[in-house]
């Protein structure tokens, strides 16, 4: 438990980062988002989602 609060605390400060250091690009960012069509996004989120379960995979093959 300990090490996926860890884990959960790390993606944390690295989602964050972005709007602390640079909030008037995200909101740019994110009107592009408004305007990408959803199967991109699915696609998009798809693909983020294999390559962490990838990592994770990998993570634990390793360790």
């Amino acid at each position: 438990m300990t090490f996926f609060l860890c884990v959960i605390g790390m993606v944390m400060i690295i989602e964050g980062f972005p709007y602390f250091a640079f909030p008037e690009k995200i909101k740019v960012f994110i009107l592009k988002i408004t305007d990408t069509p959803d199967q991109t996004l699915r696609a998009i989120g798809l693909l983020l989602m294999l390559s962490g379960l990838g990592l994770v995979y990998l993570g634990k093959q390793i360790g």
